[in-house]
């Protein structure tokens, strides 16, 4: 089984990017063929959000071009695909049905099995997509504009959940920081970007839940204290002056960056694991990958991180996960549905 080699499609449309990719691989290396993306973000940015009903409706006008793009850029046709996977949740519900339909009926078209895949065990698997021996156990560190969640991945499949945000997700907190500060949607990147010019120690924004025993994370404290400091800096206006911005990016950005490396190390020195993953969006932010380069270095710790246009929302990751199922012989009824508020399938909670 190891060796046996398979081509899937796979489609990924659980929020604003309409993603199709193309997999050829055996469960111990995969190789991506097309990583086809459609973004949506000028077309949500003067909304500040994502717009359910805009993004389905531009998943639908961009899918079938992307699917062809995809098996021509790889080389493959149509009758050449092994499988087909989707995204079933969690995400938008008017945004999943249209590629997990996509992917149902191409597969009933061709005769070939169907595999429904959770969106964040893409995102935690992601980081093997390009290894040569497998799944191997680690610490994984997934952050996202919708989760941040430290899990203990021991094999495909089995993943115990250590620590999770109790409110704001990382990058949720990015976002709205960033509106706060006048800058444009999405906020990660625009942050990570005026950080740059300014200092992290400038001001002194609170690490919450650093020093508590558990590895859960809340950053809606720090959303808090940069609202306030902005206040405190200009009450009469209540805005951040251009040159406040950088002094105030840096230093919001090293206090999320120094609570998810110190807990996600203090995570894996607690099972006494030997290697950290990190995926999600946000794990694109150079200033926390290089943090967690040295944090590693320091505690003889291997480091995982895919490349970062496998970090954000893509369909690669979907189909890596859809090859695992798929070799196992996991496949999918034709009459499952999606999940918006699907969970990942985690053992319970440690306490």
């Amino acid at each position: 089984m190891p060796d046996t080699t398979v081509i899937l499609l796979a489609i990924e449309s659980s929020c604003d990017e309409t993603a199709v990719a193309i997999l050829r691989g055996n469960l111990n290396k995969a190789e991506v063929l097309s990583s086809e993306i459609s973004s949506q973000i000028d077309i949500h940015r003067e909304y500040g959000g994502v717009v359910p009903e805009l993004a389905s409706r531009n998943h639908s006008l961009a899918l079938r071009p992307l699917i062809d793009a995809a098996l021509n850029k790889a080389g493959v046709t149509f009758e050449q695909v092994d499988g087909f996977a989707a995204t079933a949740g969690p995400g938008l519900a008017s945004s999943l049905l249209i590629g997990h339909t996509a992917a149902k009926a191409m597969a009933v078209a061709a005769s070939k099995p169907f595999i429904s895949v959770n969106h964040m065990e893409g995102h935690l698997l992601s980081p093997f997509i390009a290894g040569d021996k497998g799944i191997l156990p680690n610490i994984s560190l997934v952050v996202s504009g919708g989760h941040t969640m430290i899990l203990h991945t021991k094999q495909f499949g089995e993943y115990e959940l250590l620590g999770k945000s109790v409110d704001d997700a990382a990058g949720e907190a990015y976002d709205k920081v960033a509106k706060m500060l006048g800058l444009p949607y999405p906020g990660g990147p625009e942050i990570e970007r005026v950080a740059r010019d300014g200092s992290p120690v400038a001001y002194s924004f609170p690490r919450s839940m650093l020093k508590r025993a558990n590895l859960d994370f809340s950053f809606s404290g720090l959303k808090t204290a940069v609202l306030y400091t902005i206040s405190e800096l200009n009450p009469e206006t209540g805005l951040a002056t251009a040159e406040q911005l950088p002094d105030i990016c840096a230093s919001f950005q090293a206090a999320v960056i120094e609570v998810l490396v110190k807990k996600t190390i203090r995570a894996a020195q607690s099972v006494q694991a030997d290697r950290i993953t990190m995926s999600g969006g946000v794990s694109c932010n150079g200033a926390l990958r290089d943090a967690m380069a040295d944090a590693c270095k320091r505690h003889n710790m291997e480091l995982e991180v895919c490349s970062k246009h496998l970090s954000t929302d893509n369909a690669a990751m979907i189909a890596f996960v859809g090859l695992q199922k798929f070799l196992r012989n996991e496949y999918s009824d034709m009459c499952c549905d999606i999940d918006p508020n699907l969970p990942l399938n985690t053992l319970k909670l440690r306490k």
